[in-house]
């Protein structure tokens, strides 16, 4: 199959399940927007070549492609942890608490990447697996964990 159109086919399971996610936590237009940089040229050839193959586009590294459409999806996001920080230019980092419609917007992402990539839920241990790495406002990572013991 055309690794256009499977690359494609993730991005809207993804934005489904999302959205499901979205509506249930009383979000559902940020459902419908979630991602949709995603569709744009400096996100989409770079994360469809890094996941799926095809053709590239310049000579350097695929990884360069796709790391520099990350960078521009996390600023571009505001349902992503990292949006929330500042890195000054002496290496003090300026946490600020995420909004609750990112926060639900955040853990609707992280639910429906799991039921996109593997077909169930499995944010609690992925959540366990992945939070030391995470640099969350103590607010937002309060809100993350209780609604984690209700999932």
């Amino acid at each position: 199959m055309n690794k256009t159109i499977q690359y494609l086919k993730y991005i809207l399971r993804h934005k489904w399940y999302v959205f499901i996610e979205c509506y249930r936590l009383g979000i559902p237009w940020r459902g419908i927007m979630h991602d949709m940089s995603k569709l744009l040229p400096s996100e989409f050839f770079a994360y469809r070549e890094y996941f799926y193959g095809g053709w590239t586009f310049t000579p350097k590294p695929i990884e360069d492609d796709f790391d520099f459409a990350w960078h521009w999806h996390l600023k571009r996001n505001k349902h992503h942890w990292q949006w929330w920080i500042i890195k000054f230019d002496e290496g003090r980092l300026k946490v600020f608490e995420m909004p609750i419609e990112y926060r639900k917007e955040m853990l609707a992402d992280w639910i429906g990447a799991g039921k996109a990539i593997h077909g169930k839920n499995e944010v609690a241990s992925w959540y366990a697996d992945n939070k030391d790495n995470m640099v969350l406002a103590p607010e937002t990572r309060e809100w993350i964990e209780n609604e984690l013991k209700n999932i």
